[in-house]
């Protein structure tokens, strides 16, 4: 490990000669460090340093609009998405009302717009994480097409597919990626 900092912590030494030959600054504050590894046990965080300062070791960061963690699991990123999408599927549960709710073309395209469109972003780089992880999204997915069709909560999954013309979110993702 010490081999790898001191490879980092000359890199960042090259960095920062070039920035302060550029006119360049770079905040110490907004800078953080993430030590990426599936290993178990005790191992310890890197000190790396930056015009004389230490860098902050995190262990969950955004960077980009995908939640990162240590481990690459994405579960903080899968979890924070859902409850995203649970607000806005919150807005189609009172537009969707029987009596006085929108049509069913209106409640596609709004669901399309606030929650297909938050589960689509980053898909491609959340998409490997454990399947047991991505299946957390599929209950939102499901949840927002009931609500569309005006299906009863026993309905399968498979005509509900059918009836709005939607994509399970596998082969949403695996589409993004071909």
């Amino acid at each position: 490990m010490s081999f790898v900092v001191r490879q980092i912590q000359t890199a960042i030494a090259r960095i920062s000669e070039w920035a302060d030959k550029n006119g360049f600054v770079f905040s110490v504050n907004k800078t953080k460090c993430m030590h990426f590894c599936r290993r178990r046990g005790l191992h310890p965080d890197p000190e790396i340093l930056i015009n004389g300062n230490a860098i902050p070791v995190v262990s969950e960061e955004k960077f980009l609009g995908v939640l990162q963690d240590r481990k690459l699991t994405f579960r903080p990123h899968v979890s924070n998405l859902k409850k995203k999408c649970n607000k806005s599927l919150d807005l189609l549960k009172v537009l969707s009302s029987k009596s006085w709710g929108a049509d069913y073309d209106t409640l596609l395209k709004i669901y399309r717009a606030l929650v297909l469109s938050k589960l689509d972003n980053c898909s491609i780089v959340y998409g490997s994480a454990a399947k047991t992880v991505l299946q957390s999204l599929d209950s939102v997915h499901h949840q927002g097409l009931r609500l569309i069709s005006c299906a009863f909560r026993t309905s399968p999954v498979q005509s509900l597919y059918v009836m709005t013309g939607e994509f399970p979110l596998q082969l949403r993702r695996e589409k993004t990626m071909y």
